[in-house]
């Protein structure tokens, strides 16, 4: 009997070809990257844009963590904020450029990086971006989380121990000289950086220069994927916004306020409703709404006239008759323009005259009332025909 013959998978023919013509499609990829080919363009706001929204972002959720803390002690948030704040841009690191080669921003403008050191020569307007290797993603994250939170912990150290008052000849103080010309030198790379970026928009930042991580457009059909209809908006309300507070200072509220609420209510109503009315005429009512408002807000909850003794102090007569302090009532007038209603009978106060209290002494009532008796007796011993003498009632 004879045995069966293996099985042989089959293999379409143009799988055979496809791989024998590999050779020849390396050789000219090779032959490409040496030829001359027009670069590729990002748009540079786009760019800045990206790390823009990426920062408010970061402020937004960093508002909420402190909010979260806002219940324990101050001094906790104060301590741990370095290794809280590294925590949160973690996070934030891997679930964007870890899982995705691109951040939350760059998403939003349509970007995402790329490995730049695959795309040389013919091969930076390649149609197909080669992907970050893992290597450019874990050193990324160590730059950019590790290396802030080391340097915020360099920073308060260094300020907590003085290590810039030191002598010259110590050792930190060696160090922190060291430190402070690191940072003058980063400082100085980056503005460098950030000029060539503006000349040909390749490198945002200088860990994407060190990285070779290169910020490309995600869908090569759409460059730009943004609506303008948000920002439209915040400038019409912007614009809105200024001319109302360009235009609040010249109206006063409180006068308009005090018009229509005298042409909709009676001025008996106005007057009864507040109680000042009840209280006696040498006190100022304007000086019992300033207690109450103020032991309102003190929440002494007071009642009109049981606070101090309030009495009028210069006083002054409103056109309507009612007494009150010069000051309280020429501010009045002044703040409202003529359109304070007096707090006693709710009366449109438009003037004010000092009051004059003609006073008479006791003495000279006295004698006026003695004088007066005088002249009432003697009319009444001439009404009846004879004055009596001393003479007569000695006899």
């Amino acid at each position: 009997m004879q045995a069966p013959l293996p099985s042989t998978e089959y293999v379409p023919p143009w799988r055979r070809e496809w791989t024998d013509i590999q050779p020849t499609l390396l050789k000219m990829r090779r032959s490409m990257a040496a030829l001359k080919s027009s670069p590729l363009r990002v748009m540079r706001v786009s760019q800045l844009d990206s790390d823009l929204l990426d920062v408010e972002l970061f402020g937004m959720l960093k508002e909420q963590l402190w909010s979260a803390f806002s219940l324990f002690n101050h001094a906790i948030r104060e301590k741990f904020e370095p290794e809280l704040v590294a925590i949160l841009s973690f996070l934030l690191y891997k679930f964007s450029i870890y899982d995705s080669a691109a951040s939350y921003g760059a998403q939003l403008q349509n970007l995402k990086y790329r490995n730049e050191r695959l795309h040389k020569g013919a091969l930076e307007s390649f149609a197909k971006d080669a992907p970050l290797t893992k290597t450019q993603k874990i050193l990324y994250g160590l730059f950019m989380v590790g290396g802030q939170y080391t340097w915020s912990r360099l920073s308060r150290l260094m300020t907590t121990q003085g290590w810039g008052a030191l002598d010259e000849d110590d050792t930190w103080k060696k160090a922190y000289n060291i430190l402070q010309r690191a940072e003058k030198y980063w400082q100085a790379l980056t503005l460098v950086n950030f000029l060539v970026f503006l000349f040909n928009g390749r490198f945002r930042t200088l860990i994407d220069r060190i990285l070779q991580m290169r910020l490309v457009y995600a869908k090569k059909s759409l460059n730009r994927q943004v609506s303008f209809e948000f920002l439209n908006r915040q400038l019409v309300w912007h614009a809105f916004t200024e001319f109302l507070l360009f235009l609040m200072p010249l109206i006063n509220l409180e006068k308009l306020k005090l018009k229509v609420s005298r042409m909709l209510l009676p001025k008996s109503y106005l007057a009864s409703s507040q109680g000042y009315d009840q209280l006696p005429d040498h006190q100022c009512a304007i000086c019992h709404e300033k207690s109450t408002t103020d032991a309102s807000g003190a929440g002494t909850g007071a009642h009109i006239g049981q606070m101090e003794d309030l009495t009028v102090h210069n006083p002054y007569s409103a056109n309507c008759g009612h007494l009150y302090c010069y000051v309280c009532l020429k501010s009045k007038i002044t703040l409202y323009e003529g359109e304070w209603a007096c707090l006693r009978c709710g009366e449109r106060v438009e003037s004010m005259e000092k009051y004059a209290e003609i006073v008479e002494d006791e003495e000279c009532v006295d004698e006026k009332q003695d004088d007066g008796n005088e002249d009432s007796n003697k009319n009444e011993l001439t009404s009846s025909g004879y004055i009596v003498g001393s003479d007569d009632l000695q006899d």
